[in-house]
Parts: structure tokens; sequence; C-alpha cells
């Protein structure tokens, strides 16, 4: 009996501690403090949490911490718990300094402190600024940190380093490691300068497992996988990924407790990959076809039309579907030549490809509109298409099949002459040639009371020629409105920009965190490549900093792009705390029409 209510109590106090609802609070032993003064800042939170992460204390020295501890108390059956992550910093200069929120997430929600001021006037005492340095060493053991980089560290591995122009490169980017990780952020993502980068998308949470490297067991997690394409012959440079760990390390035990309990300290420790140099080769140029436009990989390619007999000015739809693997979204349209009296519009492209681990793969597809305007018989020529085999190191042509056409008389042939296939030379008629003699005289009318000579008339008649006139001005206009390119994509920049949003927008509503992050890096890219004529091949942040600087926008505008842009390339690979997607949607949005008003 005594068991079973110890138990009943027991429960009941779990329960209070498990739904109590909690709270995270900064608290400061001083908020006025000198140059070179110590104190204290303390994270508490009344219950039990996980995945903390600390303030940057970029204005202070940290001299300890974090240092945990944690309180147990029940009265009168009321059961309470913290935990508290205290630290010990220093003022290095004069000024009035903001300690940033501190996150955790209880229960699945994600709690942050409030921010706390600080400020700095004067000189610390004599006898606190030897205090303060003084206690650095003690709390802070120093770690080798040449010994740490050879329990953590983060590797690029490609599948090839020689490639030709256009040939997919798989590049993933892992972390190896032999001690706990509490969190990890990029610091700067990889630049690619001299490729066509396309991201695999991550699904769920990264997954690790065991692998031995140079004869060490580490575990290992890819946090980064891109499929790259050299856009020019020569070496180029796959840059580092660095990211900024949080990392648990057990220090040597220095008495009873230390062996009980364990000595850890936790280190923020920086790392990042090797560059790797790629030698790209360029396509042989013996044996080159005259209207290969670049495609590289291994394709099929498939053509149909959606009839094959249809009356004169109804719509034919010719499709062409190349499929494979390879640089599927630099693949430009077939040139496609029917006979001059059937009209051809741009063709429609449909894309269905897929980036995964693999590489890129699937289909592009080109919809070509015909109108046939005569009746007759026609045949859809085979269209060749070109592209290079890695694999092989040949050049591959593949013509479509032929279709013939027969096209019927249509609705709106009168007095149209025919066209007839057969290349006969006698030309008819489709409408009559002879008409009635009229036995009826012409109606008259008296000077003045008809349409002719009448004031309508005139001003019909000058109407003609001032249209006309005005139209060739309006032309013109249009003509050089539209001839700088540069221009053209600068003024639908912020429309194709739009389009990118309202998809992050309904991926956001959908609850789909890994597209949405994505269609907003893709706005934002896509939107500086178009302002700023800036190729995709040079597009970077380093590129797009110097172009607004050298417009003259302001920093501040500058520094929201960069961070939304960073924190779009975090969420491709880890989760992002103490932002929401609707508020980085609000800050790319906000961002790009800050841009539009000053440029």
């Amino acid at each position: 009996m005594k068991k079973r209510i110890t138990l009943i109590i027991g429960l009941l106090l779990y329960t209070s501690l498990l739904f109590a609802q909690g709270k995270f609070v900064a608290t400061a032993s001083k908020t006025n403090v000198g140059v070179g003064e110590q104190f204290e800042v303390d994270f508490t939170i009344n219950a039990g949490g996980t995945h903390y992460t600390q303030p940057d204390f970029h204005d202070f020295q940290v001299l300890s911490g974090p240092n945990i501890s944690s309180s147990f108390a029940s009265i009168n059956g009321v059961s309470t718990m913290s935990i508290s992550y205290g630290y010990i910093l220093t003022a290095t200069k004069e000024g009035t300094f903001t300690i940033d929120e501190a996150a955790i997430v209880l229960n699945g929600h994600t709690l942050t402190t409030n921010s706390i001021k600080i400020k700095v006037k004067g000189q610390a005492p004599p006898q606190q600024a030897q205090q303060a340095q003084a206690a650095a060493p003690d709390d802070n053991p120093k770690v080798d940190t040449k010994d740490l980089s050879k329990q953590i560290f983060v590797r690029a591995v490609t599948d090839k380093t020689r490639a030709y122009v256009g040939e997919q490169i798989k590049v993933y980017y892992k972390i190896y490691t032999r001690v706990g990780i509490l969190g990890g952020q990029p610091d700067k993502a990889p630049d690619l300068n001299g490729f066509w980068n396309q991201d695999v998308q991550s699904k769920g949470q990264n997954t690790w497992k065991s692998e031995v490297y140079k004869g060490i067991r580490y575990n290992v997690t890819t946090v980064k996988q891109s499929m790259l394409f050299p856009q020019h012959a020569g070496d180029l440079t796959i840059d580092p990924l660095a990211i900024t760990f949080m990392v648990e390390l057990r220090l040597p035990s220095r008495n009873v407790l230390d062996d009980m309990y364990g000595n850890v300290k936790d280190l923020k420790y920086s790392a990042k990959s090797q560059p790797i140099t790629i030698h790209a080769i360029a396509l042989p140029t013996a044996g080159k076809p005259a209207d290969f436009t670049g495609a590289v990989g291994n394709y099929t390619v498939y053509s149909d039309v959606d009839k094959r007999e249809l009356k004169a000015n109804e719509t034919l739809n010719y499709t062409i579907d190349i499929s494979g693997t390879g640089n599927l979204n630099l693949i430009n349209s077939p040139k496609i030549a029917p006979p001059v009296d059937v009209e051809k519009y741009d063709p429609k492209t449909n894309d269905h490809i897929v980036v995964d681990s693999n590489g890129v793969s699937g289909s592009r597809q080109f919809s070509y509109l015909l109108i046939p305007r005569h009746q007759g018989n026609f045949t859809l020529n085979p269209v060749e298409f070109t592209f290079f085999n890695p694999s092989t190191q040949k050049y591959v042509t593949i013509p479509t099949k032929p279709f013939t056409i027969k096209v019927d008389k249509g609705d709106a042939q009168a007095n149209v002459p025919a066209f007839n296939s057969s290349e006969q030379q006698d030309i008819k008629l489709l409408g009559s040639d002879i008409r009635y003699i009229k036995t009826t005289s012409a109606d008259e009318f008296k000077d003045g009371e008809g349409f002719y000579n009448s004031a309508l008339y005139y001003i019909l008649l000058l109407l003609g020629p001032v249209l006309f006139i005005g139209a060739l001005f309006y032309r013109r206009w249009m003509t050089e409105y539209n001839s700088d390119i540069v221009r053209v994509r600068s003024r639908e920049a912020s429309r194709m920009a739009a389009k990118h949003l309202a998809f992050a927008q309904k991926e956001l509503t959908a609850g789909n965190r890994a597209a949405f992050y994505d269609a907003v890096a893709k706005g934002l890219y896509g939107y500086l490549s178009d302002k700023l004529n800036i190729p995709v091949s040079d597009l970077n942040k380093e590129n797009i900093i110097t172009q607004l600087q050298a417009r003259k926008l302001d920093s501040a505008i500058i520094t929201q792009l960069v961070d939304t842009m960073d924190l779009c390339e975090m969420a491709r690979f880890a989760p992002v705390t103490g932002i929401s997607e609707q508020q980085v949607f609000d800050k790319a949005k906000n961002t790009i029409n800050e841009i539009e008003d000053k440029i």
C-alpha cells in the first residue's frame, strides 16, 4: 500500500512538472559597469528544455560559460524545477550595448528570453579588472584546437575531379565527428563561380551513419548535396563550406565529482572543408555537328502531333520531348522548319526534372503551335537533336520521326487560293469567280444628303494618315524602349520575383518548409540577377554587395538582404530558430520593395 501511494505521488509530481507553463527569462547581476569589469548573465527556464541556443556576445568578452545549473523543490505538494545557463562577461569598450535573446525548445515550441541593455562607462577599479583577467584561465581550460580538428571536421567529396564543360558533377558536404554536437550554423555558403549549380533538397532530418576515414571510425552525416555543371574550360575551384559548431567536449577529471559526472565543457568551434579543384575539359571540336547547342549527358528524343488531319486555320500541337540525365535545364528548344504557309509560334517549355542524390534527370518538353493557312498536304520533316555523351566521349545525333499532315478546306477559305502539294501550276478560286449582272439601277443621292463630301467623310479621311503616323512613332518608341535588354530585365525583375514569392506563400500555407525557403531564395537571387544584370555564373553574395554599394544603396538594406539570403541557405540543411517562416517571407518582400524604391 505504501509503495502504491509513493508511486501515485511520484506520478503527480511528474505530471505537474510536465504540464507546467514554461517561462524563459534573462537576468544580469549589473546593468551599469565599467570597461574591464565583470558581471554575470543568467538565462533561466522553469522547466526542462532542449536545443538551447545562446546569444552572440559580440560586444563583450566571455570569461566563463555556459555554466549549467538546475534546481528542484517541492513545497506543500507543489513541485518546481528550473535550469539556468550562466555566463561571466566583461565589458571591452564604452557604450550602450544589447545582449540579444537566448532560445530553447520546450514541448515542441521555441521560447525566447528578453533582451538586456548594458551601459558601459569609464574604467573598472584595478582590483576588479585583475579579477576579471584571472577568471578566464580557471573557468575556461585551454583546449588544443589542433587536436579538436581531428575529432570534428567538414569534408567535401566529389564523384570526379575531371569533367567536360556541361558534364554533371556530384558534390557532397559531410560532417565527421567523434564528439557530441549541440548545434551548428553555416558561416558562409560555398562560392561556385564558373559552375551552374542545382542543390538537392533534403528530405526530413539528417541521418547519421558510421564510417571509417583514414583508419578512424566517425559518425558521419551529409548536410548539403549539389549538382554542378562547369560553364567553361580550365581549373575551377569549389570553395569551402564553413560551419560553426557548439560541441560538447569531455575534459580530464579534476576531482571526485568530475569522476562521477564527467568534466564536460560546451565549446564553440569553427570548421570548413578543403577547396576542391575541378579540371574542366573543353568539348572536342572534331566531329562537332553544326546544330550542337551545348546539351551534355545521355538523352532520348520523342516527338508527336495531336492530330494528323485538320482544317485550314485550325491549330496543330507538335511536341518534342527530350528525356535523360544531364544538364536538362540548359537545353534550348530545337529549331523546326515547317512549310512557309504554315504559321509557327514560339514553343512552350514544360519541365519534369528531378534533382536527387543520383543527379539531375527527367524530361524537358517543347510544344509548338502550328496553324496551316491553306488546304493540302504537308510534311513535318525530322528534327535532329545533338548532344555530347561524356561516357562515350562522342557526339550523338538523334532524329525525330516525320509526320504527314492532311489539311482540309476551312470555313474561312472563300476567295483564297488553294494550296496544292502536287505542285500543279493551275490555281483555282474557292469562291465564285462570276457574279450576276445587276438589273436594277443604283441608288441616287442628292448633293449633301449622302456620306460622300460630308464632314464625317473628311474627318475619317484625315484620321487614317494621322493614326498611321502615330503608329510609326509608337513603334519606334517601343523598339528603343525594349532595345536595351539590361533595362528590360531590370523592369521585369520585380514581377518575376513576385511570382516566386507567391509560390513561396503557397508552400508556406501548405507547410512545405524546404520548398518555401527554396522559393524565397530563387526569388531573391533571380530578382538580383535581373535587376543588377549579373550573369548566373557570377551570381554570388560578393558581387551582389559590390553592385548594390556601387548604386549607393543603404547599408542597412544590404545587411537585411544578406541576412535573409543566409537564412534561406541555412534552412536547407539545418533548422532555423528565433524567426518564423512568415517573418522570413515579410523580410524578403520588404527588402525587394526597398531596393525597388532606391534603384
